[in-house]
């Protein structure tokens, strides 16, 4: 009758420890990519909101800062955001933006909202 040693005993082991761990990595992975694009998204708020303002604050390009601010985004935030703009003496853009999720089922993650406010051009009379 032979032994069976502890080299041959501990054989396949690895590969139950790595399955059993595969899910939190698997959490963990998509947590990082969800916190990724959390980040890029306030950027891509505030590039709009800045765009939009910059745009709505010059006299001669003003009623068009919401469509500035959707084209300085990447199309597939644009399409996920309102962009707000109310005019006086200084211009304040507001750019509201759903975040998508990477979980199966869920929509998007939440809103983050940037805004900007700029002196507008004054009108020469």
């Amino acid at each position: 009758m032979r032994r069976i040693g502890g080299r041959e005993r501990d054989r396949g082991a690895a590969i139950l420890e790595f399955a059993g761990f595969l899910p939190v990595l698997l959490l963990v992975a998509m947590a990082c990519i969800q916190l990724g694009i959390v980040g890029y998204a306030a950027s891509q708020a505030g590039t709009a909101a800045r765009a939009a303002a910059r745009t709505e604050a010059q006299e001669e390009l003003r009623g068009q800062g919401t469509a500035t601010g959707k084209a300085a985004m990447s199309d597939w935030l644009a399409e996920r955001t309102d962009i707000f703009v109310d005019d006086g003496p200084t211009v304040t853009a507001q750019a509201v933006v759903s975040i998508p999720s990477v979980v199966p089922g869920m929509d998007d993650f939440g809103e983050i909202e940037r805004s900007v406010t700029m002196p507008a051009d004054k009108e020469e009379p």
